[in-house]
């Protein structure tokens, strides 16, 4: 971690509602129908390190993983004039298609809905940021990492975002798919691998911030 700080790296933790960590009613506000609080909480957390002179739009990066996967994939779509760098790790990208497919789906029907609901389904589409791209879009840099062997979120969901991001940017910025056919959903990872993505993450927010 030192090596990043010491290139001028800021980092910032954004505890987004659907967190457990405030309590209950902070879960409930971004659960379901209330899912869209998370990327709204990160594009406020973006807007106030660029309002407070700590980055510039040009200069920040946002991470999340497994199910933030869905916060990344929509903050990137709703605001992509706010990143420069959207990083979905093990993300769930098309929420319909998880809860459907998935054999890790059923299990998260409480958390996300039950697509065989009204509401249910609502929530889903909601917040699946697969079905929300746009051709055309002018998007910030991308790169989707993934576990091969990952049994709680599939490999298809990074591999199916990353081919529908390439089609649909027109920022000439880079959608890349970062597979490791060695890993499954971070844990148990070996330290060299947890070392390799991290080298490959860092690398490639440098590439784009132009250091």
């Amino acid at each position: 971690h030192f090596a990043y700080f010491d290139r001028g790296f800021v980092r910032a933790f954004c505890h987004v509602r659907g967190g457990g960590e405030k309590g209950e009613a902070w879960y409930r506000a971004g659960y379901q129908m209330t899912k869209a609080n998370t990327w709204k909480d990160l594009i406020a957390c973006g807007e106030y390190l660029v309002r407070e002179g700590y980055t510039s739009p040009q200069r920040l990066a946002a991470v999340g993983g497994s199910a933030g996967g869905i916060m990344i994939g929509n903050a990137m779509l709703e605001r992509p004039d706010l990143f420069a760098v959207m990083v979905p790790q093990v993300g769930v990208m098309d929420s319909v298609g998880a809860a459907l497919r998935d054999p890790n789906g059923p299990v998260n029907w409480p958390e996300f809905g039950d697509p065989n609901t009204e509401a249910g389904f609502k929530s889903l589409v909601g917040m699946s940021s697969y079905h929300k791209v746009e051709d055309g879009a002018k998007l910030p840099a991308v790169m989707l990492t993934h576990g091969y062997n990952d049994p709680r979120v599939a490999v298809w969901h990074s591999a199916k975002m990353g081919a529908r991001l390439q089609r649909a940017t027109s920022s000439g910025k880079p959608v890349l798919l970062n597979i490791d056919y060695d890993a499954g959903h971070g844990v148990g990872s070996s330290q060299s691998s947890v070392n390799a993505q991290r080298a490959d993450l860092l690398i490639f927010m440098l590439w784009q911030f132009g250091v």
